[in-house]
């Protein structure tokens, strides 16, 4: 059974259509990256499964229970964390986590414990006495999350959990989230941050315009994305009768000579030098293992041999128009 699942999910302000028929499956265990431009419908998407919003039409389900109809049985089961946290003055952190404790009938000596184990998790120990309003913005987002472990919920809604985070503060927001991950959770995470989202998710969904326009592995989207595959090639000199030798291999789409800098070394400086551009489809693949050899066959010396690898973010460029509502 899936963790969660939306059918014909729609969201709609008057004439403005957040989510159009938004199909989507996650399992139980998944990491699901959720990425798309600005009002590409994310936001209302988290917030609707997060309970927070009902939706126009359509369904929303989390561990089998109907969101809008069995609230009251979802929301222990899931945890939000949104973009921005919201903290209450003049408390301090482990107050703040007290309070939410008791919001979810955790007390006495369990409460205790459940607070330092969050803490702990999050490494904020040494803040406990701290108040919440002095947290750095990476401390602040680490505590939220840790707000919403506090019931070891099964589900993490997470809305751009790393955003206006310096560089420490996101390394060590994905270092708590793989072990999260490691820990069974079912997470959905908005970002924009790819190559993280490359690295902590095993499921990916890209939305525009509120409709999905794919949703799979990350293999799946960088092979849906990839119009070819590019081979670089560098020899150290003649290149221009390389390119003529290696324009006979078969299944050569296109091949052109351009230029790239290359490090001079112990110089301390970069040099142009040509390379060889070749792009293949996926039936001509078994022809390029060839090349290296070809080329030394002819009395040529092979300095570079490397195939270009689509990213994610090459592949959200790829999918997406830039287009929002």
């Amino acid at each position: 059974m899936a963790m969660i699942e939306t059918i014909n999910l729609c969201k709609e302000y008057g004439e403005l259509v957040a989510l159009n028929n938004l199909n989507l499956t996650i399992q139980e265990g998944d990491c699901f990256g959720f990425i798309g431009p600005n009002g590409a419908g994310k936001t209302t998407t988290i917030k609707i499964l997060a309970t927070l919003l009902k939706p126009t039409r359509g369904q929303a389900m989390i561990d089998g229970k109907t969101i809008g109809f069995e609230n009251r049985k979802i929301r222990p089961v899931i945890g939000y964390v949104p973009d921005f946290m919201g903290a209450y003055e003049d408390m301090v952190v482990t107050e703040y986590l007290e309070f939410f404790a008791a919001a979810y009938n955790i007390h006495g000596s369990q409460r205790r414990k459940v607070v330092t184990d969050v803490l702990e998790l999050t490494d904020l120990g040494y803040k406990a006495q701290a108040e919440v309003n002095s947290l750095s913005r990476g401390m602040q987002q680490r505590l939220s999350v840790a707000r919403v472990l506090l019931h070891d919920p099964k589900v993490l809604l997470m809305d751009e959990p790393a955003s206006g985070l310096d560089p420490r503060a996101r390394i060590e927001m994905r270092e708590l989230l793989k072990e999260l991950k490691r820990m069974g959770k079912t997470i959905i995470i908005s970002s924009h941050i790819l190559h993280e989202l490359a690295e902590l998710c095993n499921v990916v969904g890209v939305i525009e315009r509120g409709q999905l326009l794919f949703s799979g592995s990350v293999r799946e989207i960088m092979r849906k994305a990839r119009i070819e595959h590019s081979i670089q090639v560098v020899v150290a000199d003649r290149a221009e009768d390389a390119a003529n030798l290696l324009r006979a291999v078969p299944g050569v789409k296109r091949l052109s000579v351009e230029e790239e800098d290359s490090p001079v070394s112990g110089a301390g400086a970069v040099q142009r030098r040509p390379v060889i551009v070749m792009g293949f489809d996926d039936t001509a693949m078994h022809a390029v293992s060839d090349i290296p050899n070809r080329l030394i066959n002819n009395g040529f010396r092979l300095l570079k041999f490397s195939e270009d690898r689509v990213d994610l973010e090459t592949a959200f460029m790829r999918l997406t128009q830039g287009l929002v509502q």
